[in-house]
């Protein structure tokens, strides 16, 4: 899933026509690339391949002052029919990402419980950590009028996966750090991934 192609087609089709250093102040405002993992950088090189496939098309040229020159884009018929494309998979489709957290806990073992309990009670911090500042920024938002009911449930989207990682916490801290081996492929028990077990 291209997501930075995802980002630039919407912009256009909601906002109308850009140029490359718009669409790169609202992603560095919206702070995607640490949410949405859209480099910043990649933008300007998206539009130049959607320029190149007919998705956008080049409007206008413009210079203020002694910026830069500029090429103002905007949407074709074929970008939005790619967008909608795009649209669909990246909400009806389930993609799961890299799990530091998994691959510690399956191959990383950490052998002193003790210890993993100190590991695991130092992620809730930062959990609700987190929580506290997103539920923070959100209200600073919402109060300043910045954003809509939208951005409020795309913040508290985040705060109920975060919540949810809590309560997995809670429930299986015990687990996780009693001296049982829960490792049955090791002992030649039943392969964790072909059960279903095991990544998350």
């Amino acid at each position: 899933m291209n997501l930075s192609r995802l980002m630039v087609l919407g912009l256009l089709d909601s906002q109308g026509a850009l140029h490359g250093h718009q669409i790169k102040l609202i992603a560095r405002d919206t702070e995607v690339a640490q949410w949405g993992g859209i480099g910043i950088g990649a933008l300007y090189r998206e539009l130049r391949v959607l320029g190149d496939e007919g998705l956008v098309r080049a409007v206008a040229v413009e210079q203020v002052g002694r910026r830069p020159v500029r090429t103002v884009y905007e949407i074709t018929d074929a970008g939005r029919r790619e967008l909608r494309g795009l649209r669909e998979r990246a909400i009806c489709e389930l993609r799961f990402g890299p799990d530091p957290l998994a691959v510690a806990l399956l191959f990383g073992r950490v052998g002193d419980p003790a210890e993993l309990a100190g590991y695991l009670a130092r992620r809730r911090e930062v959990l609700a950590a987190t929580i506290a500042d997103l539920d923070a920024e959100r209200g600073e938002h919402l109060a300043q009028g910045r954003i809509g009911a939208l951005d409020s449930a795309l913040f508290l989207r985040q705060v109920r996966l975060l919540e949810a990682e809590m309560r997995w916490l809670d429930e299986f801290g015990p687990i996780l750090t009693s001296k049982e081996d829960l490792d049955p492929h090791l002992e030649g028990g039943p392969d964790p991934h072909l059960e279903g077990g095991a990544a998350g």
